[in-house]
C-alpha cells in the first residue's frame, strides 16, 4: 500500500457563513481502501463530502488529494483530478435513458472506444440496466436507481468513488444487495469512501471506520474493532444503553 494518503483531511474546519459545522477534522484514505465515515443525522457527513468537492470551502486545515491541495479550488477541477460521487438520494437525470445517464458519467473523457468498452463493462456488473437501456431513468426502481447512479460514477474512471447514504430509501434486501456491490467495486480496485448512517452494513464491508458527533471525529478505527466498540454497540449498533 502507498505510504501516501490518496485522499487527505487534516485538521479540517468547514463553517456555513459564521456556523461552524466541522470541528479540526482529520481523516486519510489510502489507494484501495474501503472507508465509512458514520454518524447520525446532523453529525456532519454530507458537509465532510461536500469539502471535499469544494462545495463547502474551509477555513482552516487542509485537503489533499494524491499530495496536491484540492481545498480551495473549484468542484469542476477536483472532479477532473478523480473523484466521483453517488449523491443522496441518487439524483441521476430522471427524464434521460438510462444509457443517456450512464453517457453523461464519462462527459469529461474523450477515449470514445473505450467509453463504449467501460458501458459494457457497467452493464454486465448491472444487468438489470441492460434490461432498461432505452428507458427514462424516472422509471426504474430506487434500487434500481441506485445502481444507475454507481455505474454512471464508475464511468468517470474515478480514484476515490465517494457513496452518500447509499443505503437511504431502499428496502432491507436491496440494502444487502447495495453494499454487496459496493464491496464487488472496491474488490476490482477502486478506492471508495462511504458515508453512511447504517452502521452494521457500513462497517461489515469497510476496512476502516471513523465516527462523527457535531462535528468531531470521535472514533476511528479498523472496521472489526468499531464493531466490537462498546461505545459503538451502544450509539449506534443497536446495543443496550442501560
Amino acid at each position: 500500500m502507498d505510504m501516501q494518503p490518496i485522499l487527505e483531511l487534516k485538521n479540517v474546519d468547514t463553517y456555513y457563513g459564521n456556523i461552524q459545522v466541522l470541528y479540526d477534522i482529520s481523516i486519510d484514505i489510502f489507494d484501495g481502501e474501503l472507508i465509512c465515515l458514520l454518524g447520525g443525522n446532523a453529525s456532519g457527513k454530507s458537509t465532510t463530502l461536500k469539502t471535499i468537492l469544494g462545495v463547502c470551502r474551509i477555513k482552516k486545515g487542509t485537503v489533499k488529494l494524491k499530495g496536491e491541495r484540492i481545498d480551495g479550488k473549484p468542484t469542476k477541477h477536483i472532479i477532473s483530478k478523480g473523484l466521483a460521487i453517488v449523491p443522496e438520494n441518487r439524483r441521476i437525470f430522471p427524464r434521460l435513458t438510462v444509457l443517456e445517464n450512464l453517457e453523461m458519467g464519462a462527459y469529461l473523457r474523450s477515449d470514445v472506444q473505450e467509453i463504449q468498452r467501460d458501458i459494457e463493462k457497467m452493464l454486465e456488473q448491472f444487468p438489470q440496466l441492460g434490461q432498461r437501456l432505452h428507458k427514462p431513468g424516472i422509471t426504474l426502481s430506487g434500487g434500481e436507481q441506485q445502481m444507475l447512479a454507481m455505474a454512471r460514477a464508475l464511468l468517470s474512471k474515478p480514484k476515490i468513488l465517494l457513496m452518500d447514504e447509499p443505503s437511504m430509501g431502499l428496502s432491507p434486501l436491496l440494502v444487502d444487495r447495495q453494499f454487496e456491490l459496493i464491496r464487488e467495486v472496491n474488490l476490482q480496485g477502486t478506492t471508495v469512501f462511504v458515508v453512511e448512517q447504517n452502521a452494521n452494513m457500513a462497517l461489515s464491508i469497510a476496512h476502516r471506520g471513523y465516527v462523527l458527533q457535531t462535528g468531531s471525529i470521535v472514533l476511528t478505527d479498523t472496521a472489526q474493532n468499531l464493531l466490537n466498540n462498546p461505545m459503538m454497540q451502544k450509539a449506534y449498533l443497536g446495543g443496550t444503553t442501560d
